[in-house]
């Protein structure tokens, strides 16, 4: 392999790179909306409260979050009895949160993961 087809380095990559083999040297941080960080003091997680976090998670070195089921659900099965694959379960915020949770995770270089969960 010649010098000039070699990968880039992990510290050349972003979330806005078309590097195909990004997940090779990613830093993946699992986090579960409901259980990270609760921004208005009811007692659970949501994504307000997580986008607070992500220069913390930026500062650890993580490069990714996956994020665990957050969609509408009864939750007798944890969130992965989803019941609308287009919203945000009420519980962690709305659809406006969520995307404003990427627009912030890709400012800092985060990729983000959402666990498919096919029924």
């Amino acid at each position: 392999m010649a010098n000039d087809e070699r990968p880039a380095s992990s510290d050349q990559r972003s979330a806005t790179t078309d590097d195909q083999l990004w997940y090779k040297d990613a830093i993946i941080y699992q986090a579960h909306v409901k259980s990270f960080f609760d921004s208005n003091n009811d007692g659970v997680g949501d994504f307000q409260g997580l986008t607070q976090k992500l220069d913390y998670l930026h500062s650890l070195g993580v490069t990714c979050i996956w994020l665990l089921p957050f969609f509408p659900s009864p939750l007798k099965d944890d969130g992965y009895d989803i019941a609308d694959y287009t919203s945000v379960h009420p519980s962690y915020g709305t659809i406006d949160d969520f995307r404003a949770f990427v627009e912030a995770a890709h400012e800092r270089g985060l990729r983000v993961l959402i666990e498919l969960v096919v029924n």
